[in-house]
């Protein structure tokens, strides 16, 4: 349900209860960001977070908050946004919720990208442009191997299954033959982790959201259309293959950046669009919702590894996993019934 709001000399369609939806979960990402950053074995009054940033607070308080604490977190907050979007989009074109980049192959590509970095000893740098080049080279073999005069869904996620099953399968070689150092470097960053990440991290991520986000918007009305069928689209006008082509481009980007600075932390892409869906009521995929409400999955799952889990902190990829698996068995037996 969609109200006409009218701003000066132009016009836009609001739906309440998804704006509000968003506004929400804005509210709680920002809630857990502040928790997350003053909380822990040294606790930082809200107060004293502002100062610490602008270098003025005392030299403790800004090592923990501006070195330690509030780069994981922005970090957090990207990735989850990222990841939340490329599902998002990814389930949008292939109008199925197993259809985000876990299953149909561009996440493996990154971590297969990644992974060959890794055993090479490549820097924290080389490991991030391996990651963004696998999912680029992986989202490439499943659009051409799914391509038969277009593409379709169903096809686009059927030949990603099976991209997907190949590159797990050379992970998996590729750390027999490493030697154990770099097979158990390769293992950790296969987790998915926002331990020990810095600026250099958080920076990237949170750029390609700045140049990514108006390509996501600029495609999200052609997509709710085309989610109607490729005809129904055309005869609107819609050209769909060149905005299926932009969102698929900004898709993989999305989803390569998210794991090149935090390794492939399962199930965020899948599961966030489909309870954004659930939470606006949505016909379709919100694209926004799915962004907040991937960014507030993944912060609160690493504040839950580090602050409920404590003294054994576990890397966030194990609890999205753990969550994420349970959600997709309730989802496939709601789909059985």
């Amino acid at each position: 349900m969609t109200t006409p709001v009218r701003v000066g000399p132009y016009s836009v369609r609001l739906a309440p209860r998804a704006f509000l939806v968003s506004l929400a979960l804005l509210v709680t990402a920002v809630v857990l960001a502040l928790v997350a950053v003053c909380t822990g074995e040294f606790t930082v009054p809200v107060g004293d977070i502002v100062a610490a940033l602008f270098g003025e607070g005392s030299p403790v308080a800004e090592l923990i908050v501006s070195e330690l604490r509030a780069p994981r977190v922005v970090t957090g907050l990207a990735v989850g946004a990222a990841f939340g979007l490329s599902g998002a989009i990814f389930q949008s074109l292939t109008r199925n919720p197993l259809g985000s980049p876990d299953f149909i192959g561009f996440t493996a590509g990154a971590s297969t990208g990644g992974v060959v970095a890794v055993v090479m000893g490549g820097t924290a740098a080389q490991i991030a442009a391996g990651s963004m080049l696998g999912c680029v080279i992986s989202a490439a073999l499943v659009y051409a191997l799914a391509f038969r005069g277009g593409v379709q869904g169903y096809r686009l996620v059927l030949v990603g299954i099976g991209v997907n099953a190949l590159l797990l399968s050379a992970d998996s070689y590729l750390l027999t033959k490493a030697n154990i150092n770099d097979a158990a470097n390769a293992g950790a960053w296969l987790t998915g982790s926002l331990g020990g990440r810095g600026w250099e991290h958080a920076i990237p991520v949170a750029l390609a959201l700045v140049v990514l986000v108006p390509v996501c918007c600029y495609v999200s009305r052609p997509l709710r259309m085309m989610e109607m069928g490729d005809d129904a689209a055309r005869a609107v006008g819609i050209r769909v293959e060149p905005v299926r082509a932009a969102a698929i481009v900004a898709g993989v980007l999305l989803c390569g950046a998210a794991t090149a600075a935090a390794g492939p932390v399962i199930f965020v892409a899948m599961a966030a669009p489909q309870l954004a869906r659930r939470m606006t009521r949505s016909p379709g995929v919100t694209l926004t919702a799915s962004a907040l409400t991937g960014a507030v999955l993944l912060t609160a799952a690493d504040l839950a590894a580090q602050r409920l889990l404590a003294p054994t902190q576990l890397p966030v990829g194990v609890l999205t996993a753990a969550i994420g698996g349970t959600y997709l068995a309730l989802l496939l037996r709601k789909e059985r019934r």
